[in-house]
């Protein structure tokens, strides 16, 4: 069915040209109704459709990368991914946007530097996939690894891998190069290596060595293969068995020699969605060495959202077991314990210590950061200057708490080291600092009515004599009262035997105060463990028992220390539980505010200075106003989603200088960070917030969201596959700015009509039917119900409620905008054609099939007259008419007019025209209903081959194509072949549009089908519960697909034997079937007929004898006499005649469809010469003894 590409235009004048009717691209499930209910292909006329570009894949990143340093390590840990992996996403969970081990190890394992090594483990790609074999990979592993060591002066240091699939594999053939290599410097790795990791490595082969078996001809799409890397992950492959026993037998050596050498393997627990178990336990693991289960499937295994994933969980305490890689500094609890030798007390006596907070006997965590701060700040750590270190981050972040904690970890080590304290909120509060320090050090004249205050104590901390001292300038922020008039800057003394800690928001203020880069400490929300910790402060146990809650909580607050502890003030001030308190947070934005605003008590915080969230934001925006521009940036992203902003999408700059110094200022402040190598921006959750209601306060709230809409409408281009990188990037943008308040305009109009469509395209019908729905109201209230945009949203809604199998309601509101269409536009325009086509397709989902031709051939007469016969959409009226006769059974008229039409196409539009591809398919299709599988599987090629030529890579139509085929060999038998095309398609599917997209779950539907050809009735029965319990979240239900996999799972218990499950789930389709879509609709026939072969399995013959006849006078009144779905009835009603030993009316029964077959199918067809077999029984046996039962000719078809 087709969807109307129109683009609006400025002034309404009207839509674009709606392209021509659609090809709707059916496929006959296998027999007894199981679908592989593909989605139509949509001949839409491309003629205004912006130019494409061909889309280009990344560079592969491959080589060592450094995730975290770290100057003082001791031990390197370098994780290596698996097949078709990449070095940074392969452990990155899903909804995060780092690797785990970036996030979740620095802090855990604070001598550890971590590597990650990428490699071209592509074995299947269109495109030229790597020649390099598994012992190519580790000598690259080996070369770039040990380079990549010497470089840092780490050659010597401890090397532990985590490698995961066939990065195992790389690991164990690296470290056997690298054992007796003749270059020496190559023979580190093997000398230093402690232990591996290993996760779901194949170490005795995997089943995706299946694809090394499929021959090129069927690769399709993925024409280019790294066989021998396929090759070697075969069970019993000799290179295998030959590395693996030459590891096994280094570790042993190593160890019997006195040298540490831990191995632990980990297994995954799940299956792939339909494909299973990638790499069985007994190869993940090996007899005497640590196995350990992770409760994922093989790709998420290695992927862990939080500390608290069980498999992080496992890992992590291997990697401790072997080696204590995490060396955590005593805690401040520790430090303060313990009795103080009077040796000690008598020396600090020397010292002064000039702090205004106690110590914070509610701070938790941040020990990587305080462990890096003790080895910068002592004076002395660097005794050629006056060292300068400064802690950066977003207001609220911790880093006067970090600071403070630091100083007294500082004063308990250092007990001779003076420690002063200097805020600079404003240009007194530092005079006031420095005048205390001043008293405290005896400093002459200090309290002079005309001293200068700054002076005589930067003079005096000057001086050597003064001692060891460390100054801490909090609050650093304002570059006006740093460097302005006030000059504090000028101030700052300078000792070799003094250090100065600065904490900012503002990073410029670190770079005008000349701080080095190794002295820049930044300060970033807490791990989430150190969240919790601080969250559960000072509450009950009754206020924390659901985890939960506390976890969605933090999600709220990002982790950020001061909503945190302003959170848990106001639950231990009122008793509020956290799940009452995140209910607040959810319940509106509004209130979210009003409790970030909230002022609470904290001693260790200036008093001048509120302590809420929103009122510590508020002063950093205040600074941030006095560059304009950066004003505006700011403004624009509170009302975008805050991941991943577009530069694109931000206010237009004088120049480019100007737009680079405002991104600065708001990196600066930590407001924003820049993706790496990329012009888009994150922003902070809970600035946005912060920012919209200072706006809404302003007055200014709804100026600022209709620039943004604006500029997003501007930027969206229409959704099509080959821009779906640009506005896949732009939606969830749009989807947050509609969220923000305010009722859609007439401004908004075109960006809903590009936002539903995407959703649409993205098989999230539900969202697109919101937006279809929200778009028609206004457009009713601002153009009127006849205004030709209103009309086109009338018919993309019906289109997409049809897409749902809301067909009542989808084919009321088609007739609808026909009858409106004539009205306004003519009986003989082209738009009202599409409206006809459209009707007559969600009449044929239906089952009523005289009406839908009726109209498919009123269509095409009125094509005729009024474009010409050999117009496009005169062609593709044609098709449909061919495809409604494929629905009717009338296959050889069907195949008659896709050949007249495929001609037509040839010569009007040429072979490579993506409208003469659907023909070819359709025509493809209808073959193989023929029987004629041969040529209808070289026309499935030919299209899938032309397809990946025209089209971008892994583009759905060539998945469509590749899916088609792989029916086309499951039709004839070649199950082998299918069942790995599918396997491809799927995963395909599944990187391409998710897990969860319509298609993903018919490539899924179609694996289970094979499966059963191929016996493997288990898995079969497996999968289809998967895709049903998938259906059912994503399209409900009652959906007539999912109706087709109730049936689907029916038919597979009935393979198993489980008659009388089997048995229930039938009638609850049939009694669903009949109430959704009618009790004469195919489906629904389709149904009955398969509830009457379970009947008959379980000897309930009266009750399938009666079934079966109802079946059969429904299908002659509704397909007629010759479908061959009728037929299949025929043989069925006489298949259990003869189970009831009524064999003269079983065989004239019988003899009455065969005459049928031969007329409708020719003698020639598979199911003609089955049932032509059966007359050639010996005369003793019974018609049916020998006629299989097997449901592919028993059952009838369901059409989808």
């Amino acid at each position: 069915m087709e969807k109307v590409k129109a683009i609006f235009k400025k002034g309404g004048t009207g839509p674009g040209p709606k392209p021509g009717a659609p090809v709707t691209h059916q496929e006959q499930g296998a027999s007894r109704g199981s679908s592989s209910e593909l989605r139509p292909i949509a001949n839409n006329d491309r003629s205004n459709s912006p130019a494409r570009s061909p889309w280009r894949a990344p560079l592969f990143p491959d080589g060592v990368a450094v995730w975290h340093d770290c100057p003082d390590a001791t031990v390197d840990i370098c994780f290596v991914h698996g097949l078709t992996g990449n070095r940074d996403s392969t452990w990155t969970a899903d909804r995060q946007f780092e690797p785990w081990p970036k996030t979740l190890l620095p802090p855990r394992l604070p001598r550890a530097r971590l590597l990650t090594y990428g490699y071209d483990a592509y074995v299947v790609r269109k495109s030229a996939t790597s020649a390099n074999r598994l012992v190519d990979h580790a000598a690259n592993l080996l070369t770039d690894l040990t380079n990549e060591r010497a470089s840092h002066n780490a050659s010597s240091r401890r090397l532990v891998f985590v490698a995961h699939s066939l990065g195992g594999l790389v690991c164990k053939e690296a470290i056997l190069l690298s054992r007796n290599n003749p270059e020496a410097h190559l023979r580190g790795i093997f000398d230093c290596v402690v232990g591996v990791v290993f996760m779901g490595t194949p170490h005795r082969g995997s089943w995706m060595a299946d694809w090394a078996k499929i021959p090129a001809s069927a690769l399709g799409l993925l024409k280019s293969t790294n066989k021998s890397l396929l090759a070697i992950l075969e069970t019993h492959n000799q290179l295998l068995e030959s590395g693996q026993a030459r590891f096994w037998s280094m570790v042993r050596e190593v160890r019997e020699g006195g040298r540490p050498l831990e191995v632990t393997c980990f297994f995954e627990e799940l299956p792939l969605p339909a494909v299973g178990r990638v790499v069985s336990k007994e190869s993940a693991t090996l007899e005497g060495y640590t196995a350990v289960s992770v409760h994922a499937d093989h790709r998420n295994m290695v992927r862990f959202g939080s500390a608290d994933d069980n498999g992080f969980k496992r890992l992590f305490g291997e990697l401790i077991r072997w080696h204590g890689l995490a060396n955590p500094a005593p805690s401040s609890q520790q430090a303060v314990g313990g009795t103080i030798p009077h040796s000690v007390l008598s020396r600090r006596t020397c010292s002064h210590w000039v702090v205004p907070f106690g110590r914070n006997e509610s701070f938790v965590g941040r020990e990587s950061i305080l462990q890096q701060l003790l080895k910068r700040i002592p004076p002395g750590a660097n005794k050629d200057d006056c060292q300068r270190t400064a802690i950066e981050g977003l207001g609220g972040v911790g880093k006067t708490q970090i600071a403070l904690e630091a100083a007294f970890r500082l004063r308990d080590k250092h007990p001779d080291c003076s420690v002063f304290w200097a805020p600079t909120v404003d240009a007194g509060t530092f005079e006031n600092a420095y005048r205390e320090i001043g008293r405290s050090i005896g400093v002459a004249g200090i309290d002079e009515d005309k001293a200068d205050v700054k002076v005589l104590v930067k003079a005096a901390l000057s001086r050597e004599e003064v001692g060891r001292w460390l100054l801490v300038v909090d609050n650093a922020d304002d570059t006006d009262i740093l460097f302005g008039p006030a000059g504090l800057s000028n101030h700052l003394p300078f000792s070799r035997t003094g250090s100065i800690l600065f904490t900012t928001r503002n990073h410029e203020a670190v770079v005008r105060l000349d701080i080095p880069e190794r002295g820049v400490i930044s300060a970033r929300e807490m791990s989430r463990d150190e969240a919790l910790e601080l969250l559960y402060r000072g509450l009950k146990e009754n206020q924390t028992r659901d985890a939960a809650s506390a976890a969605g909580l933090l999600d709220f607050l990002a982790d950020l220390p001061l909503a945190i502890k302003q959170a848990s003030a106001y639950m231990a001030r009122t008793g509020t539980t956290t799940a009452r308190y995140l209910d607040h947070c959810r319940s509106s934005d509004k209130t979210m505010i009003k409790l970030l605003s909230r002022d609470f008590e904290d001693r260790s915080r200036y008093g001048c200075i509120g302590n809420a969230v929103a009122t510590t934001w508020l002063i950093s925006f205040e600074h941030i106003a006095r560059n304009a521009l950066a004003a505006q940036y700011l403004r624009s992203m509170c009302f975008l989603s805050e991941k991943e902003i577009p530069r694109v999408l931000l206010p237009p700059a004088d120049d480019e200088l100007e737009a680079d110094e405002a991104i600065g200022t708001l990196k600066a402040y930590a407001f924003i960070t820049q993706r790496e190598g990329q012009d888009s921006f994150d922003v902070h959750r809970l600035v946005r917030l912060v920012m919209r209601n200072w706006l809404e306060e302003k007055g200014q709230l709804q100026e600022y969201r209709a620039s943004v809409l604006q500029r997003l409408a501007a930027a969206f281009p229409f959704p099509e596959h080959e821009n779906r990188e640009v506005w896949m990037g732009y939606l969830p943008h749009a989807q947050t700015a509609l969220e923000c308040g305010g009722d859609a305009t007439e401004r908004e109009i075109d960006l809903l009509f590009k936002m539903a469509e995407s959703y649409s395209i993205l098989g999230r019908y539900q969202v697109a039917e919101a937006i279809y729905r929200q778009l028609l109201k206004l457009q009713e209230q601002v153009l009127g119900e006849e205004h030709p945009d209103t009309l086109c949203s009338m018919n993309n809604l019906a289109i997409v409620l049809s897409d749902l199998g809301k067909y009542e309601e989808a084919e009321a509101i088609h007739r609808q905008e026909w009858k409106l269409t004539k009205k306004v536009l003519g009986e003989e325009h082209p738009d009202t054609f599409t409206s006809m086509n459209n009707l007559a397709e969600v009449l044929r989902r239906q089952g009523k099939y005289e009406e839908a031709e009726a109209i498919h051939r009123q269509t095409l007469g009125l094509k005729e007259k009024m474009l010409g016969k050999k117009h496009p959409d005169t062609l593709a009226s044609m098709m449909n008419i061919a495809i409604m006769l494929d629905s009717l059974g009338k296959y050889e008229e069907a195949e008659a007019i896709h050949r007249q039409t495929l001609v037509l196409k040839l010569e009007v539009l040429g072979k490579e025209h993506p409208d003469t591809l659907s023909s070819m398919n359709n025509l493809a299709h209808v073959l193989g209903n023929l029987g004629k599988y041969e040529e209808g599987e070289a026309i499935h090629r030919q299209t899938l081959k032309l397809r990946e030529e025209l089209l971008s890579e892994e583009h759905p139509d060539i998945l469509l194509s590749m899916n088609n085929l792989a029916e086309a060999l499951r039709h004839q038998g070649k199950y082998e072949e299918a069942k790995a095309i599918h396997q491809q398609t799927l995963v395909l599917r599944q990187k391409v549009l998710g897990e969860e997209h319509p298609d993903t779950l018919a490539s899924m539907n179609n694996l289970a089908l094979v499966f059963e050809k191929l016996g493997k009735y288990q898995e079969a029965e497996a999968i289809h519960r998967q895709t049903l319990g998938l259906k059912k979240k994503v399209l409900g239900e009652k959906h007539p697909d999912t109706l087709i996999s109730i049936m689907n799972v029916a038919n597979a218990l009935d393979n198993l034997g489980n008659y009388e499950e089997a048995e229930a789930m039938h009638r609850q389709t049939l009694v669903l079937r009949q109430k959704v879509i009618g009790e004469e609709h195919p489906d629904t026939l389709a149904s009955m007929n398969n509830l009457a072969v379970v009947l008959e399995n379980l000897g309930k013959y009266e009750e399938a004898e009666a079934i079966h006849r109802q079946t059969l006078r429904l299908k002659q009144k509704v397909l007629g006499e010759k479908h061959p779905s009728t037929l299949h009835s025929i043989m069925n009603a006489a298949h259990v005649l003869s189970s009831l030993g009524k064999y003269e009316e079983a065989e004239a029964i019988y003899r009455r469809a065969l005459e049928g077959y031969v007329t409708v199918l020719g003698e020639e067809s598979p199911y003609t010469l089955v049932r032509i077999r059966v007359l050639l029984l010996p005369a003793k046996d019974p018609p049916f003894v020998g006629l299989p039962t097997r449901p592919d000719l028993t059952r009838a078809a369901t059409v989808t």
